[in-house]
């Protein structure tokens, strides 16, 4: 069973903000084409990356 999803009626609205400039600000108040521009954007994804030893583990 998929505990992770709740009900819709316990679901409420998430605010996305982003940083524009410099400063923060809600999408929601952005124009129609800015906010057309946010929903085009490609977000990075970071790849994990094996934890190398420190080089001082490698002098003992």
């Amino acid at each position: 069973m998929d505990t992770s999803r709740l009900p819709q009626e316990k679901r409420q609205r998430c605010e996305v903000w982003t940083r524009v400039m410099g400063y923060h600000r809600p999408v929601s108040e952005f124009n129609p084409g800015k906010q057309s521009e946010h929903n085009e954007r490609v977000h990075f994804v970071e790849s994990v990356i094996p934890e190398m030893p420190c080089a001082c583990a490698r002098d003992k």
